[in-house]
């Protein structure tokens, strides 16, 4: 069916060896790119070569539209996603760079205008005996949220979250709220000026980062059994999680650490989300875990050390200020 299509768009052959032959000769025609099978043995994953592919392809082609593909001509080949080199950066702030370590299993969260990213270094195993369902999760796992953005998506956050509850965060009528979407769908850009600007927008920050960590958690159910009650685990167990990480323009300027602390962390009336439940929160005060990722490919010690300079504990980070 593929290769009858019109679809021009690249293909990733990231299955079975056996069949990868005949997918080249059938695919001989389109772009393809034959990877590792992505589970090469019942119920364990290995998507790193398909990850890698798909990266060449995006800077390959998409970027040639934005000119990045000139500017690759002007430096190295250090050139990824932001997405990706955020994941990265996360991923050498908790593992080291093999002489000095890390600082252990974490989470990072990255709100945007149009995305809230979330980004955990972390086994996820159960840390209750609850019975793994699903496949494994990847130890470095990355979701993407494409519907809680600060601007481009403010109205679908205050969708997810309900009027009412935006209203009592922000302190404003909820007769308002409409009224305050339409200014930020008509400037998109916009800096928040006013008190009750910065009000609503950490309204917006608090519930994405809320609703986007406990999308990319594991969750626990009991199921009963002819055995008797069984705790069921879906997804990553990050509850013993000791760091968070915030990093992006938002959680940087607006502030509200506590606010941003508990949006992150499990909370009582959510017994079944596997959320952390008593981490450190972590501020990028100088929004530099992308460049951190950048750097790691060829400086990692460099990189590690910007690191520790620029994430902070966030009573640090008011110290500094101060």
């Amino acid at each position: 069916m593929l290769a009858h299509s019109a679809i021009e768009a690249p293909i990733v052959y990231a299955g079975n060896r056996v069949a990868a032959d005949d997918a080249r000769d059938i695919l001989a025609k389109k772009s393809l790119t034959v990877v590792g099978n992505v589970m090469p043995e019942l119920g364990k994953l290995a998507t790193d070569s398909a990850r890698e592919a798909i990266r060449d392809i995006f800077i390959a082609r998409i970027v040639h539209a934005k000119g990045i593909d000139r500017a690759q001509e002007m430096f190295d080949d250090v050139l990824m996603p932001t997405p990706a080199a955020v994941m990265e950066g996360a991923r050498l702030l908790s593992d080291g760079d093999g002489r000095e370590e890390g600082l252990g299993e974490l989470l990072v969260v990255d709100p945007g205008g149009a995305t809230t990213d979330v980004h955990s270094v972390a086994s996820g195993e159960s840390s209750s005996g609850a019975i793994q369902k699903g496949l494994p999760e990847p130890r470095i796992k990355r979701t993407v949220e494409g519907d809680l953005g600060m601007r481009y998506n403010a109205a679908a956050v205050v969708e997810a979250a309900g009027a009412e509850r935006i209203a009592e965060q922000a302190n404003v009528p909820v007769a308002d709220i409409p009224a305050i979407l339409a200014r930020i769908a008509e400037n998109i850009e916009m800096i928040p000026q006013t008190p009750a600007e910065r009000a609503f927008d950490r309204a917006l920050l608090s519930t994405a980062i809320e609703i986007a960590v406990r999308r990319h958690a594991g969750t626990i159910e009991t199921v009963y059994t002819t055995m008797g009650p069984a705790t069921v685990q879906y997804g990553k167990d990050l509850t013993r999680i000791e760091i968070v990480v915030a990093t992006g323009g938002a959680p940087i300027h607006l502030g509200e650490h506590d606010a941003l602390l508990e949006a992150m962390r499990s909370a009582p009336t959510d017994p079944h989300s596997l959320r952390p439940r008593a981490p450190r929160l972590y501020i990028d005060r100088d929004y530099l875990l992308f460049a951190i990722g950048l750097l790691a490919s060829v400086e990692p010690s460099a990189a590690l050390g910007l690191a520790r300079r620029s994430i902070l504990p966030a009573d640090r980070v008011q110290e500094v200020a101060q």
